[in-house]
């Protein structure tokens, strides 16, 4: 299997600009207790973009509702495969993909994206919890082709919830730790970033873990640490005030208040703006920032990215307090 395959074809313009895929569900398999993996195939045969490592999509999984997961591997016919974990206490889109999506349904897929890249040239240290192993599972077959020495510590609730643990722990023995929390200690993150090494750190997973690989890599050196977040930020919907933004593509100056986002604003001025998620977490609504200073609520920038200043996520995030006027390529 590859990480993706050649000549890639575009799909449809969804309703807010991105780019979407008309796909059915070519196969569906039940890899681990609640999570289930989808083999999305192009309705008409078309050959599907390229993709890296890390990469996610923005799966339509009933009208008007996307969630965005992360590609597990292009299979040998050309198909996307996704892993879903059911979790009852969420928004409701992964218990549509378990209780309503069949075999043979169409849906929409819009991307595929990426803000979790993975650098063959540097050493790896995996760490997953639960279905964060699905992009990792990608960058550890990028690893094996590459020749990049790589580790994984993936943990879980137990092994029956813990997606892919058997294949991966019997095809590398020596570089896989399981740490199902059932039948063995819990991961020991501080004791495993304790030294730092000349290696990349990549962690998905639930917010607790990834919260802790950051804080125990804190002394690792610049850019050591990457991780992929698909909950909002705790303050996405912190309370804001107005603000003036100039957009140099389309010539207007909007003004945004404190019950609204960027993104509502400049889409009501006639701006043309890429979106899918509207909660920061994808990363589809990204903008040049050309002046000013912003308070970031996306968790697809790593903490460098947005001291920057150079982007947004619209959707989410404003000018910074004591920031009255932002100008944005938009």
């Amino acid at each position: 299997m590859s990480a993706g395959i050649s000549n890639g074809a575009l799909g449809v313009v969804g309703t807010h600009g991105e780019v979407q895929h008309r796909m059915r569900i070519a196969a569906r398999r039940q890899v681990a207790t609640d999570v289930v993996t989808l083999d999305l195939a192009p309705v008409d045969a078309t050959p599907l973009p390229v993709w890296e490592p890390g990469a996610h999509v923005d799966l339509e999984v009933a009208p008007g509702t996307q969630r965005q997961y992360s590609l597990v591997t292009t299979t040998d016919d050309g198909h996307w495969r996704v892993a879903v974990l059911r979790e009852a206490t969420g928004r409701g889109g992964s218990v549509a993909v378990h209780d309503v999506l069949r075999v043979g349904d169409e849906v929409i897929v819009g991307g595929p994206r990426n803000h979790f890249g993975f650098d063959p040239g540097r050493p790896a240290v995996f760490v997953a919890g639960g279905i964060g192993i699905t992009p990792i599972s990608a960058m550890i077959a990028a690893a094996e082709r590459a020749g990049t020495p790589w580790e994984l510590h993936y943990a879980g609730r137990s092994r029956d919830r813990m997606a892919f643990a058997d294949e991966l722990s019997a095809a590398h023995p020596d570089r896989v730790l399981l740490a199902a929390a059932d039948e063995a200690p819990r991961l020991n993150v501080v004791g495993l970033l304790a030294e730092p090494r000349d290696a990349v750190v990549y962690c998905c997973g639930p917010r607790g873990l990834m919260d802790a690989v950051e804080a125990a890599a804190a002394h690792w050196p610049a850019g050591s640490v990457r991780v992929e977040r698909f909950e909002p930020a705790a303050d996405v919907d912190a309370p804001g005030e107005a603000f003036e933004v100039e957009l140099t593509v389309t010539g207007a100056t909007i003004t945004v208040p404190a019950d609204r986002t960027l993104l509502e604003v400049a889409e009501d001025a006639g701006a043309f703006v890429l979106s899918s998620c509207r909660e920061g977490t994808c990363g589809t609504c990204e903008t040049p920032v050309l002046e000013g200073s912003v308070d970031h609520r996306d968790t697809v920038l790593s903490p460098a990215e947005q001291a920057d200043d150079r982007t947004m996520m619209v959707c989410v995030s404003r000018a910074a307090a004591g920031c009255p006027r932002l100008v944005l390529e938009l």
